[in-house]
């Protein structure tokens, strides 16, 4: 699996680009930008959660590519109404909300080309929190659930730690040690190597 990083916006917000799927992950400020600048096309764009610094180029890619989108129904709400989320964080966004062309469920598959990936829904960080799951190639696109010797915050709106926590041990720490883990924000992560070593799972 071929793996292209963008990283952007306020938040320093990852989006990964699946060339052999013409599949995006996420979509933060100048996200559309880095697709055009490299020629690609993207037929189905992937957004773990509804969180506007994931979400801010979403309806553009929409609008210039035609692809399908696909989140969580639960995190509808978030991504209907951007700019309120980015207001709470001082930011003016007018960015149009965006519905799904593909709503997301646990344990469900969603095949992007080449790969398909099982949805883990793990809410704690939002409501409708996805991770993709491709056990083929061991790679996990997991938004702002688990980072590198990290956690996703979970004091805002709709977040539980426990919940969080919880979803975490069940659903991600029983994948094989050797699983990459691509978060929303940092650098890529081993399941392992969390699983050893993340200070928030030793609580």
């Amino acid at each position: 699996m071929k793996i292209a990083t963008y990283t952007g916006g306020i938040a320093a917000t990852n989006a990964y680009y699946l060339p052999e799927a013409q599949t995006l992950v996420d979509a933060p400020e100048g996200t559309l930008a880095w697709v055009r600048d490299n020629g690609w096309d993207v037929d189905l764009l992937l957004l773990t959660h509804g969180h506007f610094d994931h979400v801010w180029d979403a309806h553009a890619i929409k609008a210039d590519t035609g692809c399908r989108v696909a989140y969580h129904p639960e995190d509808r709400p978030l991504v209907m109404d951007l700019g309120a989320q980015a207001l709470m964080f001082g930011v003016v966004l007018e960015t149009p909300g965006l519905d799904a062309d593909i709503g997301l469920k646990d344990g469900a598959v969603v095949e992007a080309g080449p790969f398909s990936f099982k949805q883990l829904h793990i809410p704690g960080h939002c409501p409708g929190s996805i991770c993709f799951y491709c056990e083929a190639e061991a790679r996990v696109f997991g938004g702002d659930v688990l980072f590198a010797g990290s956690i996703g915050r979970t004091d805002l709106p709709g977040g539980s730690t426990e919940l969080l926590l919880d979803g975490i041990r069940k659903k991600l720490l029983v994948l094989p040690d050797a699983t990459w883990v691509y978060p929303g924000h940092g650098p890529p992560t081993r399941i392992g190597r969390e699983r050893d070593s993340n200070p928030f799972l030793m609580m």
